[in-house]
């Protein structure tokens, strides 16, 4: 068995390193560093939510901090990135475009059987966008025929737009309201991008590299969710595979009884050091969307509280996570008033570690940094849990 002992220090230096959290700049700076940001994780996902800034620019912010959000809009219409739902709506380097093709025909199989009535609006809506080019969903008459039920309650038009994007007969870029625009993949899709269905073993094979270099460390389970829409994909079979042929090892961490870890060979004998910044992630991060490695790697509870009832809620609504070095040091529930210009923190809570002078003037500078970022002039903290150590801060930010 190819297996490697680490303690919990060297994973979390492995992890970080892979998250592109080892250091300020990580990727360099500039429009450049962004995309070779995107390459290296493969997958940045993006949400909606406007709290702060969106949760893929946010992502990018973290690590790129020159960071402009039209750097983004300029690499999708250079036709270098591209947006899909994978495991989750994200962009995606364009080289990467074929193994997207899975997924498309996943749910084209297995997706709910088109009446006539549907196939015939999806076939409308197609001759349309090849005539006059990319349109969003307002450019379509309400069809609605009955009064809208809530959230997901998609009018007809926006089904079938939804439907033939997530098939692969559409793909999309956004407008600066940040709207879909729906297109023709032959209009987005660079020339010179290989388009072919990839065999079941190179679909496999990519989901577990691309996901061991943006994790760094991983359980199958978190190896296999991106490749979960596409049903008996060769996940499993084609990781013990790596395994034995040495790209890949398995990791025991000293002190954690768990079930098998893996990760790239190549960090085997590779030096990481980590910086004394202080990084202020974006829940969607993808050092932060699996809960359980965050309490198994850096003993640290995290969950979202927007998807949480609100008499339950501990930190707050949009609570985001601060990281400096490799121990998280507090959660900061914030929102961006823009019309007043004012980064308000209704909560900043801080986890029971000792934070220094240096430490606190690093945290200081990451919340002005943030503020600016959300184009916020004043900052307001509104609750904490240490009067000292938000004193120090707020001296700081004078």
């Amino acid at each position: 068995m190819n297996q490697h002992i680490l303690t919990p220090s060297q994973a979390r230096k492995i992890i970080l390193h892979a998250a592109g959290l080892s250091k300020r700049a990580q990727f360099g700076k500039g429009p450049e560093a962004v995309y070779k940001l995107i390459d290296h994780l493969g997958f940045i996902q993006i949400d909606t939510n406007y709290v702060v800034e969106r949760a893929h620019h946010h992502t990018i912010a973290s690590r790129v901090p020159d960071y402009k959000p039209e750097w983004l809009e300029d690499l999708q219409e250079d036709g270098r990135i591209f947006e899909f739902f994978i495991s989750d709506a994200g962009y995606m380097p364009m080289h990467d475009f074929r193994f997207s093709l899975p997924v498309k025909e996943s749910f084209s199989v297995n997706g709910k059987p088109l009446t006539q009535a549907e196939g015939s609006l999806m076939k409308k809506i197609l001759d349309r966008i090849e005539r006059e080019g990319p349109l969003t969903v307002k450019d379509f008459d309400n069809d609605r025929q009955e009064a809208s039920s809530g959230w997901w309650d998609w009018r007809p038009s926006k089904i079938a737009l939804e439907r033939l994007y997530m098939e692969g007969q559409l793909m999309c870029t956004r407008n600066k309201d940040f709207h879909k625009l729906y297109d023709l993949p032959i209009n987005i899709i660079p020339t010179d991008i290989e388009t072919t269905m990839p065999t079941p073993e190179e679909f496999a094979r990519h989901i577990i590299l691309r996901t061991l270099q943006a994790l760094g460390i991983a359980y199958v389970k978190e190896i296999a969710w991106r490749a979960r829409r596409v049903k008996d994909h060769l996940v499993k079979q084609e990781l013990q595979k790596l395994v034995a042929e040495g790209e890949i090892c398995q990791v025991t961490v000293e002190g954690l009884k768990s079930a098998p870890l893996y990760m790239l060979s190549g960090y085997k004998n590779k030096k990481i050091g980590l910086s004394d910044e202080a990084f202020i992630l974006s829940p969607f991060d993808v050092l932060n969307v699996f809960r359980h490695r965050l309490r198994d790697f850096f003993n640290f509870d995290y969950q979202i509280e927007c998807f949480v009832p609100e008499p339950k809620r501990k930190y707050g609504y949009f609570s985001l996570p601060i990281l400096i070095g490799d121990t998280f040091v507090a959660r900061m529930d914030s929102k961006a008033d823009r019309k007043q210009r004012t980064l308000i923190i209704h909560n900043l809570h801080f986890e029971p570690v000792k934070l220094s002078e240096l430490m606190l003037d690093k945290l200081t500078d990451a919340i002005k940094a943030f503020a600016g970022f959300n184009q916020c002039r004043d900052i307001v903290i509104k609750k904490s849990n240490s009067k000292k150590y938000v004193k120090a801060i707020k001296d700081g930010l004078s």
